[in-house]
Protein backbone atom coordinates (compact mmCIF):
# COMPACT_ATOMS: atom_id res chain seq x y z
CA UNK A 1 0.00 0.00 0.00
CA UNK A 2 1.59 3.23 -1.12
CA UNK A 3 0.61 6.44 0.62
CA UNK A 4 3.24 8.88 -0.63
CA UNK A 5 1.57 12.14 -1.61
CA UNK A 6 1.44 12.83 -5.31
CA UNK A 7 0.01 15.77 -7.26
CA UNK A 8 -1.87 14.88 -10.45
CA UNK A 9 -4.21 16.53 -12.91
CA UNK A 10 -7.54 14.80 -13.42
CA UNK A 11 -7.79 13.40 -16.95
CA UNK A 12 -11.61 13.58 -16.95
CA UNK A 13 -14.52 14.75 -14.81
CA UNK A 14 -15.07 12.43 -11.85
CA UNK A 15 -17.70 12.08 -9.14
CA UNK A 16 -15.96 12.32 -5.74
CA UNK A 17 -17.31 12.10 -2.20
CA UNK A 18 -16.57 14.98 0.16
CA UNK A 19 -14.95 13.77 3.39
CA UNK A 20 -16.33 13.63 6.08
CA UNK A 21 -19.75 14.87 4.95
CA UNK A 22 -20.42 12.15 2.36
CA UNK A 23 -21.84 14.49 -0.29
CA UNK A 24 -21.02 13.84 -3.94
CA UNK A 25 -19.31 16.49 -6.05
CA UNK A 26 -17.90 16.57 -9.55
CA UNK A 27 -14.21 17.33 -9.78
CA UNK A 28 -13.41 18.67 -13.24
CA UNK A 29 -11.01 17.49 -15.87
CA UNK A 30 -7.67 19.28 -15.54
CA UNK A 31 -8.19 20.04 -11.82
CA UNK A 32 -5.09 19.54 -9.69
CA UNK A 33 -5.51 17.05 -6.82
CA UNK A 34 -3.03 15.62 -4.33
CA UNK A 35 -3.42 11.90 -3.71
CA UNK A 36 -2.88 11.43 0.03
CA UNK A 37 -3.91 7.76 0.39
CA UNK A 38 -4.36 4.74 -1.86
CA UNK A 39 -6.42 2.46 0.36
CA UNK A 40 -8.43 -0.61 -0.61
CA UNK A 41 -8.30 0.45 -4.25
CA UNK A 42 -9.93 3.81 -3.47
CA UNK A 43 -8.16 7.16 -3.31
CA UNK A 44 -8.23 10.01 -0.81
CA UNK A 45 -7.35 13.30 -2.50
CA UNK A 46 -6.98 16.91 -1.41
CA UNK A 47 -8.00 19.90 -3.49
CA UNK A 48 -8.13 23.57 -2.60
CA UNK A 49 -11.81 22.97 -1.73
CA UNK A 50 -11.25 20.05 0.67
CA UNK A 51 -10.70 16.31 1.04
CA UNK A 52 -12.45 13.82 -1.26
CA UNK A 53 -12.68 10.09 -1.86
CA UNK A 54 -12.45 8.86 -5.44
CA UNK A 55 -13.69 5.30 -5.98
CA UNK A 56 -11.46 2.58 -7.42
CA UNK A 57 -13.65 2.41 -10.54
CA UNK A 58 -12.50 5.96 -11.39
CA UNK A 59 -8.76 5.31 -10.95
CA UNK A 60 -8.18 6.17 -14.63
CA UNK A 61 -9.20 9.80 -13.96
CA UNK A 62 -6.11 10.00 -11.73
CA UNK A 63 -3.89 8.31 -14.30
CA UNK A 64 -3.92 5.12 -12.20
CA UNK A 65 -4.65 1.59 -13.31
CA UNK A 66 -8.01 0.24 -12.17
CA UNK A 67 -7.84 -2.70 -9.80
CA UNK A 68 -9.52 -5.68 -11.39
CA UNK A 69 -12.27 -7.16 -9.25
CA UNK A 70 -13.21 -10.79 -9.40
CA UNK A 71 -16.51 -11.69 -10.99
CA UNK A 72 -18.72 -14.42 -9.55
CA UNK A 73 -17.64 -16.65 -12.48
CA UNK A 74 -14.01 -16.49 -11.30
CA UNK A 75 -15.03 -18.50 -8.23
CA UNK A 76 -16.29 -21.62 -10.03
CA UNK A 77 -15.60 -24.65 -7.84
CA UNK A 78 -14.40 -22.57 -4.88
CA UNK A 79 -15.59 -23.39 -1.37
CA UNK A 80 -18.15 -20.90 0.00
CA UNK A 81 -16.53 -18.13 2.04
CA UNK A 82 -16.54 -18.47 5.82
CA UNK A 83 -17.21 -15.70 8.34
CA UNK A 84 -13.46 -15.52 9.03
CA UNK A 85 -12.71 -15.19 5.30
CA UNK A 86 -15.25 -12.37 5.06
CA UNK A 87 -13.52 -10.57 7.95
CA UNK A 88 -10.15 -11.08 6.24
CA UNK A 89 -11.48 -9.63 2.95
CA UNK A 90 -12.89 -6.64 4.86
CA UNK A 91 -9.31 -5.72 5.77
CA UNK A 92 -9.22 -4.11 2.31
CA UNK A 93 -11.92 -1.57 3.30
CA UNK A 94 -10.70 1.69 4.80
CA UNK A 95 -12.17 4.77 6.42
CA UNK A 96 -10.85 7.39 3.95
CA UNK A 97 -9.65 9.64 6.79
CA UNK A 98 -7.79 6.96 8.76
CA UNK A 99 -5.13 4.75 7.10
CA UNK A 100 -6.28 1.63 8.98
CA UNK A 101 -8.78 -0.94 7.71
CA UNK A 102 -12.25 -1.27 9.24
CA UNK A 103 -11.45 -4.64 10.86
CA UNK A 104 -8.31 -3.42 12.65
CA UNK A 105 -10.13 -0.21 13.63
CA UNK A 106 -12.68 -2.41 15.42
CA UNK A 107 -15.57 -1.15 13.30
CA UNK A 108 -16.88 -4.61 12.34
CA UNK A 109 -19.04 -5.88 15.20
CA UNK A 110 -20.74 -8.89 13.62
CA UNK A 111 -20.34 -11.14 10.58
CA UNK A 112 -22.86 -13.97 10.22
CA UNK A 113 -23.89 -16.09 7.27
CA UNK A 114 -27.40 -17.49 6.98
CA UNK A 115 -28.95 -19.73 4.34
CA UNK A 116 -32.30 -18.19 3.42
CA UNK A 117 -34.83 -19.97 1.20
CA UNK A 118 -35.63 -16.94 -0.92
CA UNK A 119 -32.18 -15.26 -1.09
CA UNK A 120 -29.60 -18.02 -0.83
CA UNK A 121 -26.50 -17.59 1.32
CA UNK A 122 -26.67 -14.12 2.89
CA UNK A 123 -23.94 -12.42 4.89
CA UNK A 124 -25.07 -10.04 7.63
CA UNK A 125 -22.51 -7.48 8.78
CA UNK A 126 -22.85 -4.97 11.62
CA UNK A 127 -20.56 -1.98 11.14
CA UNK A 128 -20.06 0.98 13.43
CA UNK A 129 -18.25 4.25 12.81
CA UNK A 130 -15.71 6.19 14.83
CA UNK A 131 -18.19 9.09 15.18
CA UNK A 132 -22.00 9.18 14.90
CA UNK A 133 -21.95 12.27 12.66
CA UNK A 134 -19.67 10.70 10.03
CA UNK A 135 -21.23 11.32 6.64
CA UNK A 136 -18.96 8.68 5.10
CA UNK A 137 -20.90 5.87 6.82
CA UNK A 138 -23.02 4.94 3.79
CA UNK A 139 -19.92 5.00 1.55
CA UNK A 140 -17.98 2.72 3.91
CA UNK A 141 -21.02 0.43 4.28
CA UNK A 142 -21.27 0.14 0.48
CA UNK A 143 -17.55 -0.71 0.29
CA UNK A 144 -18.08 -3.41 2.93
CA UNK A 145 -21.03 -4.85 1.02
CA UNK A 146 -19.03 -4.92 -2.22
CA UNK A 147 -16.12 -6.74 -0.58
CA UNK A 148 -18.47 -9.33 0.92
CA UNK A 149 -20.27 -9.92 -2.38
CA UNK A 150 -17.04 -10.56 -4.29
CA UNK A 151 -16.43 -13.71 -2.24
CA UNK A 152 -17.51 -17.20 -3.39
CA UNK A 153 -20.76 -18.61 -2.07
CA UNK A 154 -22.21 -15.28 -0.96
CA UNK A 155 -25.46 -14.56 -2.79
CA UNK A 156 -26.41 -11.37 -0.96
CA UNK A 157 -25.18 -9.12 1.83
CA UNK A 158 -26.78 -6.77 4.30
CA UNK A 159 -24.62 -4.20 6.06
CA UNK A 160 -26.16 -2.35 8.97
CA UNK A 161 -24.59 0.65 10.68
CA UNK A 162 -25.00 0.19 14.44
CA UNK A 163 -24.13 2.39 17.43
CA UNK A 164 -24.34 -0.08 20.30
CA UNK A 165 -21.91 -0.55 21.84
CA UNK A 166 -20.35 2.84 21.07
CA UNK A 167 -16.96 2.60 19.36
CA UNK A 168 -13.89 3.43 21.44
CA UNK A 169 -10.16 3.29 20.71
CA UNK A 170 -10.01 0.18 22.90
CA UNK A 171 -11.56 -1.74 19.96
CA UNK A 172 -8.56 -1.05 17.71
CA UNK A 173 -6.39 -4.15 17.14
CA UNK A 174 -2.71 -4.21 18.07
CA UNK A 175 -1.86 -3.89 14.34
CA UNK A 176 -4.14 -0.87 14.03
CA UNK A 177 -2.67 0.77 17.11
CA UNK A 178 0.83 0.30 15.70
CA UNK A 179 -0.23 1.79 12.34
CA UNK A 180 -1.69 4.81 14.12
CA UNK A 181 1.33 5.18 16.43
CA UNK A 182 -0.73 4.53 19.56
CA UNK A 183 1.81 1.97 20.88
Amino acid sequence: MSNSQEEVLLTRDVIATLIPHGEEFTLGSGEKVTITHRLGGNFTVMTLQGMYRIAAKDADALGEIKAESLSKNDHAGAEPATEDEIRENLKSVFDPEIPVNVVDLGLIYRVEIEQLNDRGRVAFVDLTLTAPGCGMGPVIAEDVKGKVLELPGVDDAEVEIVWDPPWTQDLISEEGKMELGLI
